[in-house]
Formats: structure tokens, C-alpha cells, sequence
């Protein structure tokens, strides 16, 4: 008897062992699988089943014309839009004209979102290039916007600017030069957070018409942007409307929408396009005005020369500023993590010093 309780006890405690050596066997092959659910859920038979039965989140592929309208895409496709911007980081719109391989980039897309209001003057072009059996959508996003139309003085230095470039370089460089005109209407509309408002709701709208499936998930993400914009808009309207200054002189005439909307006056140095070089006489009246009207600050950007910025802000003798136009990211700012919000914060933090 006492052999046969010491045997019984024996095979228990080996029974044990084994059993415990399986569940430890279990554990760590759980834990090898980064896609695994999380223990207490892999523990649940059906739990495993429903997990195996997800599929993987395949996301439709979104080009972009340029940086605006890839942010706003990214944050209402989330995981669900894989988007792609045609145009690198540190390169100002302006300046850029499409190649074959971006029309064959978005020709592969499923969706192509451009701004329109003449910004993308190379984009009815583009469009006919697009492979006729790609089935990408191709969408307009500046529509429903209440647009500002160009003065006829800025459509002849716009006009004076292309008809020199025309005489000065070959006859393929000037034709991309055409493709810079704005057109009839200032196409700037991003600036303002009342405009860029619109533009994510219609962003949404294009995404929902494309990929309906993920309907919801576009909604919610649009919401969640749409109240950080709305915060933003907040912003400017209460700090702008208590500057005591209300002039800004910028380098490029990119901020007409953002001073119609918060009661604003700007001056430019040059024309819509960054490119117009102005007359001798033209800066000799901003210098002027700049005097007349205790402006303290001459705002540049960062993706072209701050050269006339500098130049005028000497002869005025007053500082300058960055105010950015958000057309596009440099480098840096890419590395270092910033967006659209964070840029605008840090628009309205520069208005504001130099508008008291």
C-alpha cells in the first residue's frame, strides 16, 4: 500500500509537471505573434475564431496635388488611405510641374484630389494624361468656397512675368512656365481655417463617394478634424480681433482669405505668384505705407528668397517675420514632426507680435 501511494504521488506530480510545461509552451507562442490579440482574448475559442475571421485593412491609395490637402487626407483616411503628394517636401508649388511618372503615380491612385481655383495651372493637362482604364476619381476641392478674384493689376504682372520668361528660356521651360498663371481668382484658400473647413469636408465627401465601405470610419475622423479646425478658427478670430494693427506686408499675396476672414489688410510685394518680381516704384510705395502706417514687421516665407523682404524691411527699418503660407513643408519641418495645425498656431502666434 505505502508503494503503491508513493507511485500514485509520483505519477501526479509528473502529470503536473507535464501540464505545466504545455501551458508554458502555449505563452510563448502566443507572444511571438505581433498581430496577436491580447491574452485574455486569445484564451476565448471564439474570440480566436472572430480575430482570424478579421480581414486585413487593405487602404486605397490617395495622390494628392499638394501638402494642405495630403494632411487633411491622411487624417480623415487614417489607417484606411495610403497617401502619397505629389510634391516633395522643400519644393515650392510654384516652381513645380508634373512628369510622366507622376502621372503614371496617379494614374495607379484610386483617388486624386487637387485644389483647383487656377493653383494647379498644369492640372487640366494632367488630367487628360491619366490612363483612360486606371478608374481613378478625380476630384476638385476648393469647390464651395467663396472665392477672391485676382485684380486686373495682378493679372498684368503675372502676364508681364511669363511673357519675359517666354523670350528668356527654350521653348519646352516656357511652356511649363504657363502653367504657373492663377487665372481669374486667388487660389490661396487653405490660409484661413474657415476655407480649409471646406476643404476637409469635401476631402470626406471624395473619400466616402470612393470607398464607401469605410463610410463611418471617414466620418469620425472627419469630425475629430473638423473640431480641431474649428478650434483653430476660434483662435484667430478672438486674438486678431484685439491687434491694434490690422496691416500685414507679405512677400507674396498668398493671405487674402485669411485677412477677408479675420478683418485683415494685405499688402504684398509680390504678385499671387512669388515669382513676380516688383517695379522699383512698387516698393518705394510699400516702404512708404510701411512708415505711415506704424508697421512693424515685413512677413516672408520660407520656400523662396526672403531677399525683397530684407531688402524692404531695411530701407523701412523694421524687422521681419516668417508667416507661412502652408503650401508646402521644408525639410526640417517634415524631420521635426510638424502639420498643418501646428504651422497655423504658429502663424497666429507670429501675427499676433506683430500686430500688437
Amino acid at each position: 500500500m505505502r508503494m503503491n501511494a508513493r507511485f500514485s504521488t509520483t505519477k501526479l506530480s509528473a502529470v503536473a509537471l507535464l501540464l505545466t510545461f504545455m501551458l508554458l509552451v502555449t505563452a510563448c507562442g502566443s507572444n511571438s505573434n505581433a498581430g496577436s490579440e491580447p491574452t485574455d482574448a486569445a484564451a476565448s475559442p471564439g474570440a480566436t475564431e472572430a480575430a482570424a475571421e478579421q480581414p486585413a485593412v487593405e487602404p486605397i491609395t490617395v495622390v494628392t496635388s499638394f501638402y494642405p490637402l495630403y494632411y487633411i487626407a491622411s487624417e480623415i483616411g487614417g489607417e484606411h488611405v495610403a497617401a502619397f503628394n505629389l510634391i516633395p517636401a522643400g519644393v515650392e508649388p510654384h516652381d513645380w510641374t508634373p512628369k510622366s511618372r507622376d502621372i503614371d503615380t496617379a494614374s495607379k491612385a484610386k483617388l486624386f484630389l487637387y485644389h483647383g481655383a487656377g493653383l494647379e495651372g498644369w492640372v487640366d493637362s494632367f488630367l487628360q494624361g491619366l490612363d483612360k482604364n486606371s478608374g481613378v476619381v478625380t476630384k476638385e476641392m476648393s469647390e464651395g468656397i467663396s472665392l477672391i478674384a485676382a485684380t486686373e493689376e495682378e493679372h498684368a504682372e503675372e502676364e508681364a512675368h511669363e511673357h519675359d520668361h517666354e523670350h528668356e528660356e527654350d521653348g519646352e521651360h516656357a511652356h511649363e512656365e504657363e502653367g504657373h498663371s492663377h487665372g481669374d481668382n486667388d487660389p490661396h484658400t487653405w490660409v484661413s481655417p474657415k476655407s480649409a473647413l471646406k476643404l476637409a469636408e469635401n476631402v470626406k465627401n471624395s473619400l466616402i463617394e470612393t470607398d464607401a465601405a469605410n463610410q463611418a470610419v471617414y466620418e469620425q475622423n472627419y469630425e475629430t478634424l473638423k473640431g480641431k479646425l474649428e478650434a483653430l478658427d476660434q483662435q484667430y478670430t478672438e486674438k486678431l480681433s484685439q491687434v491694434t494693427n490690422k496691416n500685414i506686408v507679405v512677400s507674396h499675396q498668398a493671405f487674402g482669405y485669411l485677412a477677408r476672414d479675420y478683418g485683415l489688410k494685405q499688402v504684398s510685394i509680390m504678385g499671387l505668384s512669388p515669382d513676380a518680381e516688383p517695379r522699383a516704384q512698387d516698393l518705394l510705395k510699400i516702404a512708404k505705407f510701411v512708415k505711415e502706417n506704424q508697421v512693424n514687421y515685413i512677413f516672408f516665407e520660407e520656400l523662396v528668397s526672403d531677399q525683397l523682404a530684407r531688402t524692404l524691411a531695411a530701407e523701412a527699418n523694421v524687422d521681419t517675420m516668417v508667416l507661412n503660407p502652408l503650401e508646402g513643408l521644408t525639410p526640417e519641418q517634415e524631420k521635426a514632426g510638424d502639420t498643418y495645425l501646428t504651422l497655423m498656431e504658429r502663424n497666429l502666434q507670429n501675427l499676433v507680435q506683430a500686430l500688437q
